[in-house]
């Protein structure tokens, strides 16, 4: 993990270019948010396929779901309490029952929105968007995942919502790391605890991983980049080689990650998994760091839990 950070919604934006430049049927939307969620840097290349909707997130749903009936590939975009939430009946009927090709790409998303407060900090996107049929849901970790990400999505057909977060986080992998919709990506071989994150904890983790370490306990870190379609073989290959299931999210622990992880287990292979998240709760307005304290999502939560021997 590299000591250099950045936004993942910094790496949408520039993502967004490089694409434009490669398929000239890539048309971005926004919610008068364009400056936040970096898509301005899109406006700026192709003033001719950005269309800011104003603040108008469900027309702006219902617009790319008629872009895609054209043949475009619109990637919507907006906070995630505004994307998933406000936008969800548009996204329900007009994109996802029609399984037509729209991107939903919603920054800003958990706890570390930070000074915004509750109203802001969406906690049940994972939740709601993975329960709609034809929807592909990713929640990306650092700069390089969500480049290609961004590109990736725009191959395959039908609906995806894309998860990107406000503050900066380390770069985790180098540019050639390969990655693929639907396979977690596992760092380590550790049997003591499998670790499953997802976005910005994943570099949370990571450095509970390094922590660990020096105390001759071995963990392995799984990645799921991918909530929906789950890595139902990474979950069950772990469930069998190692003493203890973790899983940690800037979510709901109702719906989200975890949630999605133990459905796995309970069908196939019923083994205890110890999910770290928000508990059924709301958010609350600080600074992003002090917010993952107060809500048990770092690495610390982390070298605690793997370190308890009541678990």
């Amino acid at each position: 993990m590299k000591e250099e950070k950045k936004a993942t919604r910094q790496s949408y934006g520039e993502a967004l270019v490089e694409l434009g430049k490669e398929n000239e049927n890539v048309v971005v939307l926004d919610a008068d948010l364009a400056g936040a969620t970096k898509t301005d840097l899109f406006a700026k290349e192709f003033p001719n396929r950005f269309f800011d909707m104003g603040i108008a997130e469900s027309n702006m749903m219902a617009t790319a779901a008629g872009f895609a009936t054209c043949g475009k590939i619109p990637y919507a975009s907006t906070f995630a309490v505004f994307a998933a939430g406000r936008a969800y009946d548009q996204i329900r009927n007009s994109i996802c029952y029609p399984k037509l090709n729209v991107k939903i790409c919603a920054t800003h998303c958990g706890v570390t929105v930070g000074e915004d407060g509750a109203t802001h900090q969406m906690l049940e996107d994972l939740a709601l968007m993975r329960t709609l049929p034809n929807m592909t849901v990713l929640s990306v970790s650092d700069d390089t995942q969500t480049k290609w990400a961004v590109k990736e999505i725009s191959k395959i057909e039908g609906p995806v919502y894309l998860r990107l977060a406000r503050m900066a986080t380390p770069i985790i992998y180098d540019e050639d790391t390969k990655f693929e919709i639907g396979k977690a990506v596992q760092i380590g071989n550790g049997t003591d605890a499998t670790v499953f994150a997802t976005g910005v904890t994943v570099a949370e983790v990571l450095k509970a991983k390094e922590i660990l370490k020096e105390k001759g306990v071995n963990i392995r870190v799984v990645d799921m980049h991918t909530i929906k379609p789950i890595d139902e073989d990474i979950i069950l290959k772990s469930a069998q080689e190692t003493e203890k299931l973790i899983s940690i999210e800037d979510h709901n622990v109702i719906g989200g990650l975890g949630s999605a992880i133990s459905e796995v287990l309970t069908e196939k292979c019923p083994t205890k998994l110890i999910r770290l998240g928000i508990n059924d709760t709301f958010g609350k307005s600080g600074k992003a760091e002090e917010l993952m304290k107060y809500f048990g999502i770092t690495a610390e939560n982390i070298v605690e839990l793997v370190s308890s021997k009541d678990l």
